[in-house]
């Protein structure tokens, strides 16, 4: 089994004249990241793969976010910011192999619709919280039964909301 976790960056601020990939976190935005990585620690302390938006929040908050997991590889694909995340898919399905536990850090409504469209069983109610609002610095975890291609029918087993 591998275990997809989708975080939606941490809560951003909107300086004047600042363009969107630029956009920094808000200081509630920096305590949330931060809240998220002890949920993350506390949950899922080792992490094989994480994959950060080229976006400067979705940075930041992986910045926060790092000091309470231990990870193996880190890198930065554009298809996470492009689109919106429209193309996680494929994103989800270059995780390699040998990965089991990965983190995507992006952005809604890419994560959220991801989250919807591929996870067709788990928790209920945590899909009733997916379906009421994906907020900034939540997590969905996904658990998916075979290969990280094989995304479609993968289980939602939790969602958290950490704050800070």
């Amino acid at each position: 089994m591998r275990t997809l976790l989708l975080m939606r960056h941490a809560k951003s601020d909107y300086p004047a004249g600042v363009p969107d990939r630029e956009r920094p976190l808000a200081a509630r935005g920096e305590r949330d990241a931060v809240a998220a990585g002890i949920w993350l620690h506390a949950t899922f302390p080792a992490i094989d793969q994480v994959t950060v938006s080229p976006a400067r929040r979705a940075h930041e908050t992986w910045t926060r976010v790092a000091p309470y997991v231990e990870v193996g590889d880190v890198q930065e694909d554009a298809r996470v910011y492009d689109d919106w995340g429209a193309n996680l898919r494929d994103v989800v399905a270059g995780i390699p192999s040998a990965a089991r536990t990965a983190l995507v850090i992006g952005h809604n409504p890419g994560i959220e619709e991801f989250t919807l469209s591929h996870a067709t069983t788990g928790d209920p109610r945590a899909r009733e919280r997916v379906l009421q609002k994906f907020p900034t610095s939540a997590i969905a975890v996904l658990h998916l039964p075979n290969a990280w291609v094989d995304a479609h029918g993968c289980a939602l087993a939790a969602f958290a909301i950490p704050r800070g």
